[in-house]
């Protein structure tokens, strides 16, 4: 075990009288040319108290790789790379060796000083098969030593001149480095990372694409909008969702193999549509017809964003559930959060397209909704915001603990429904 790595955590302490720290987790996906994720950077606190102190990267780091293998990586992960920031306390003490050197990218963070003992840290990890990469790299960056062992560097896109982005590409990449854009926040400023020739890409733009232009939905589409708009009349009318599920047969295979998966923990095998319907309750019914049009509307997209969008509405129904106001669909309102990109529409154009709750429409517009408090809070959640997390959390009279269980529980059905 490397040095000071045994207070990475907690348990076999003996102290049983102190309280285990809430864990706190959200990941942000980095994507390559062509959409695909080929990794997550993980960002961990112990707790929202915690996170709004003065700045303590060292624990935070140590918060990282202790939290990574008590969620598990697979989960975290998805079989993805995790990028994991690491400061000079952390590399000297070796902690990045607990975690496996094929999944794991080391990032070196800005405020670590390239002197010989973090040379000789970085070499061995390179050579033990860890990826190097170079955190929030700048023009003239100090960290120019260790560039001859970094496999990617992660340029700060804010703090470069957009006229200098291809040179800067073209020289790293041909010393056989992957050069990955950083703090991408337009479409437009993605269109010109691509142009420049990064291999990779990371920002707030992935998490939830701009729009693009369109002006109508393929006729296909308008069908699955359509399920979407019948699962969530106020009124279900199972014989007409039934129907139109009916209508594809293909639509009808993957709506049993959907229900047939873990993530919906049903024991008996379902036979048939009428089977399902029987047996399952209406709340179920309105999920299960949301999730298989969005996942068929999604088709074409990353499989991220359509995760993204499942995810979000199992977390929102999931702290619903919680505080016990399910009066509203919140999956719903979570689901179609991710909708305006998935048809590549306005949000308000979407809503003129799907007849829901009014309260949900205002929430998905941001306007005054009782529903956005809880979307507010996954929205906070999702982007790491932990000082967002801790008013909105106080705000509906949540448990810091219960946040991070319901998200971690989030990503393993989001993750089941992928995978089924």
């Amino acid at each position: 075990m490397p040095p000071n790595a045994a207070h990475l955590t907690t348990a076999g302490s003996d102290d049983t009288t102190k309280p285990q720290p809430t864990r706190f987790v959200a990941r942000q996906p980095i994507f390559d040319r062509k959409l695909r994720v080929i990794g997550y950077e993980l960002l961990f606190r112990d707790g929202v108290q915690n996170s709004f102190c003065a700045p303590d990267l060292d624990a935070a780091c140590r918060s990282t790789l202790d939290s990574s293998w008590l969620m598990g990586f697979d989960i975290l992960c998805s079989g993805a790379l995790a990028f994991i920031n690491c400061t000079r306390e952390a590399l000297l003490g070796g902690y990045s060796t607990l975690l496996p050197p094929r999944s794991t990218v080391v990032e070196v963070l800005e405020t670590v000083a390239p002197d010989p003992e973090i040379f000789t840290v970085c070499r061995d990890l390179k050579s033990a098969g860890y990826l190097i990469a170079l955190d929030d790299f700048i023009p003239n960056d100090p960290r120019e030593p260790l560039v001859e062992l970094a496999d990617i560097i992660k340029l700060e896109l804010p703090a470069t001149p957009r006229k200098d982005w291809k040179q800067i590409v073209q020289h790293y990449e041909s010393r056989s480095i992957r050069m990955l854009a950083e703090k991408v926040e337009t479409h437009q400023e993605f269109l010109a990372t691509q142009e420049a020739g990064f291999t990779y890409f990371q920002g707030y733009f992935f998490q939830k694409p701009v729009t693009l232009s369109t002006t109508e939905v393929p006729g296909s589409k308008i069908h699955y909008l359509r399920m979407i708009q019948a699962a969530s009349h106020p009124d279900l009318n199972w014989e007409e969702v039934e129907g139109i599920v009916k209508q594809e047969p293909s639509l009808c295979y993957r709506l049993l193999r959907y229900l047939n998966s873990p993530a919906f923990g049903f024991r008996a095998e379902i036979k048939s549509v009428r089977h399902a319907l029987t047996i399952l309750g209406e709340r179920e019914i309105r999920k299960w017809v949301s999730v298989v049009a969005t996942l068929a509307l999604g088709r074409e997209k990353p499989g991220e964003l359509i995760q993204t969008a499942l995810l979000r509405g199992h977390f929102c129904e999931l702290i619903s559930d919680k505080l016990h106001q399910r009066k509203a669909d919140y999956f719903l309102l979570g689901l179609l959060s991710l909708m305006d990109a998935i048809l590549g529409l306005p949000m308000i154009e979407v809503l003129r397209r799907v007849s829901v709750d009014r309260k949900i429409k205002l929430a998905l517009l941001r306007e005054t909704s009782p529903l956005l408090p809880i979307y507010e809070l996954v929205l906070a959640h999702e982007a790491a915001d932990w000082l967002r997390c801790r008013s909105l959390s106080q705000q509906l009279r949540l448990e810091e603990a219960a946040l991070a269980d319901l998200y971690l529980e989030s990503v393993k059905w989001s993750r089941a429904v992928m995978q089924s």
